[in-house]
């Protein structure tokens, strides 16, 4: 086997080979994706990361290579010579790149046996996740995984070589850091040498980028991992990685300007695709009006309308008082109404009650009237104006909600998502962008009794709202803005405050104390008061957008060795209970709840 290695290197991968390299001697190694037995003559699709080509023992070409290709099972690694030869007329196979040649076998070597898989590689079969990830290092020998983390890989290369032709520096920041929790659960790591104390893994390397502003770096780009202790779904995990970005001296239209070129390059180098730039642009009161949600899918229509007006003075009980309690009524129309049956409207109601909602009224739009449950208690005046306003047309359906504006909002908001999937209204393979700006720099912690910042406490209030921030802030807005894909938010940043008696009002507002300011953040606003620039950046979460681009189910099919839903990982089996040597090392002790 080594004497084969050191005398036969490698000539082609297995997904290159064309009729242009006919008769050339090949070696190729791999391993065994099928294998055909066929009157004698034994086909073997050989695979590597680039492709497939098919290889021929002929015992009449080949005869030891032919006797041992008898005993080649699935999955066993092979390396092979032979001559390149193009496939008779009729057995070519369009779907492959290597489709119409086929390697003639004529020395074979047997790297390595494989034991029978747990599951089929060479089929898109649905596999049970978990086995999945208890065998990734197979999973990942399948197709679509291994597009993904190529796919994965020219992203992060585009996105380097971008920033970095625009006068960007990678800095790396430190993964032992200070616990400074302001939002999710941090990762703490126990200091040995410091008994009782603990370091915090990075939720962000925010603090340490402005630092780098402070310290005169200018731009700087990190495509760093971060971690967070928090409940995870389908598309979170509790370490993933952010594409981490910050300028100095710089506005919003600045950084979003250079973002969208970033977005421009990733998409073309990753998928061949031209990404039409400037984005639109949506204030965040904008996005939760039309669309319910603060991260739109723009792909299609289906827009909410306020009909609280019409609604207050209607002779419909539900809308009437929920307008004269403070709350508010929204309808949506879907075009050819039709398409849904009475069947499907008698789900809906309990579709939105997940989100709060307690019920869902609806109405078939006809030549001069409707065809609702509704439509008795509603003067003829009412059902006009909400037709105007909604701009339905016979055979319009239009659906309502009245509750609080939270309640309604993610209920419609929702609700528009699973009629588009529903009624195929989201074209395959269009990818469209959407900045949502000017959010409101606070909002209400039920759990914690006391305002918090809606991003982080570091976001710059709008220059004129600054003078709010203490006397009214449920009217600040914050210099914040996302980036939303497809229904998916993929980045958020902001510009920050670099003044530290803004940053020292902020914390004051949000009930963060003088002492409790200067433990967590101390470092920050020491830095600020010597000469910090304007500064601001963004950060895009990596995963999420190769999950995106690749039309992956879940974020999990696009990171290499991902976690559970529960945080465990299958594969290694952690996390798993510390010895009590270690314990001890670190002075701590386990008590179980």
């Amino acid at each position: 086997m080594t004497d084969f290695i050191t005398k036969q290197r490698r000539t082609h991968n297995c997904g290159e080979l064309r009729v242009s390299n006919v008769g050339q001697t090949v070696v190729l190694m791999g391993w065994a994706h099928r294998r055909r037995d066929h009157g004698g003559v034994i086909f073997v699709d050989l695979r590597d990361r680039e492709g497939l080509t098919q290889i021929v023992f002929n015992p009449e070409v080949a005869p030891e290579a032919h006797r041992k290709a008898h005993s080649i099972r699935s999955e066993y690694v092979l390396a092979v010579r032979g001559t390149l030869k193009r496939r008779l007329e009729g057995m070519t196979n369009p779907s492959l790149p290597t489709g119409e040649v086929e390697l003639m076998v004529e020395e074979l070597e047997i790297l390595n046996e494989s034991k029978t898989p747990p599951f089929v590689l060479d089929t898109e079969a649905d596999i049970s996740e978990s086995i999945r990830l208890k065998y990734r290092y197979l999973d990942l020998r399948r197709e679509q995984l291994q597009r993904n983390l190529v796919l994965r890989s020219k992203v992060a290369e585009a996105a380097r070589n971008y920033l970095s032709g625009a006068g960007f520096l990678e800095v790396e920041t430190p993964f032992l850091t200070k616990s400074t929790p302001e939002g999710a659960r941090d990762f703490l790591v126990p200091s040995r040498i410091n008994p009782g104390m603990f370091y915090a893994l990075p939720q962000s390397p925010q603090l340490f980028k402005q630092l780098l502003m402070i310290s005169g770096f200018d731009r700087y780009y990190q495509i760093v991992k971060c971690f967070r202790d928090e409940d995870l779904r389908a598309d979170r995990q509790p370490e993933f990685t952010q594409i981490d970005i910050e300028m100095s001296f710089v506005t919003e239209e600045d950084v979003l300007g250079v973002m969208e070129g970033l977005m421009a390059e990733i998409f073309k180098k990753g998928l061949d695709i031209d990404i039409t730039t400037p984005f639109p642009r949506l204030t965040w009161e904008d996005a939760v009006e039309r669309y319910g949600r603060d991260n739109p899918d723009i792909r299609f229509d289906l827009e909410l309308r306020d009909i609280t007006d019409i609604a207050a003075g209607c002779g419909f009980k539900v809308f009437a008082e929920t307008a004269a309690a403070g709350g508010i009524v929204k309808a949506m129309k879907v075009e050819n109404g039709k398409r849904l049956s009475r069947k499907d409207l008698d789900e809906l109601p309990g579709y939105v009650s997940e989100f709060g909602a307690k019920g869902l009224a609806w109405a078939r739009v006809n030549e001069g009237d409707w065809t609702s449950p509704i439509y008795k208690f509603l003067d003829p005046r009412d059902v006009t104006a909400i037709n105007k306003k909604l701009e339905a047309n016979p055979g319009d359906l239009i659906l309502f909600a009245a509750d609080t504006p939270s309640v309604v909002n993610e209920a419609l908001g929702n609700l528009r998502m699973r009629l588009a999937q529903r009624l195929g209204l989201i074209e395959p393979g269009n990818y469209s962008f959407v900045w949502i700006t000017d959010f409101p720099m606070f909002e209400y912690s039920e759990a914690e009794g006391r305002l918090v910042a809606l991003h982080h406490p570091f976001t710059s209030p709008l220059p004129e709202d600054i003078p709010l921030v203490d006397k009214d802030p449920a009217k600040v807005r914050a210099r914040a803005y996302d980036l939303v894909l497809n229904g998916s938010e993929i980045g958020g940043g902001s510009i920050r405050i670099h003044r530290s008696d803004v940053q020292k009002k902020v914390f004051s507002t949000l009930k963060i104390g003088d002492d409790e300011a200067r433990s967590k953040f101390g470092f920050l606003l020491d830095a600020l008061e010597y000469g910090a620039p304007p500064h601001g950046g963004i950060a895009f979460g990596l995963d999420r957008i190769i999950m995106l681009m690749a039309r992956a189910e879940s974020i999990r099919d696009v990171i290499a060795f991902p976690k559970t839903q529960k945080g465990t990982c299958l594969l290694t089996d952690a996390p798993s209970p510390a010895t009590p040597e270690q314990l001890m090392e670190l002075s701590l002790k386990v008590v179980k709840g």
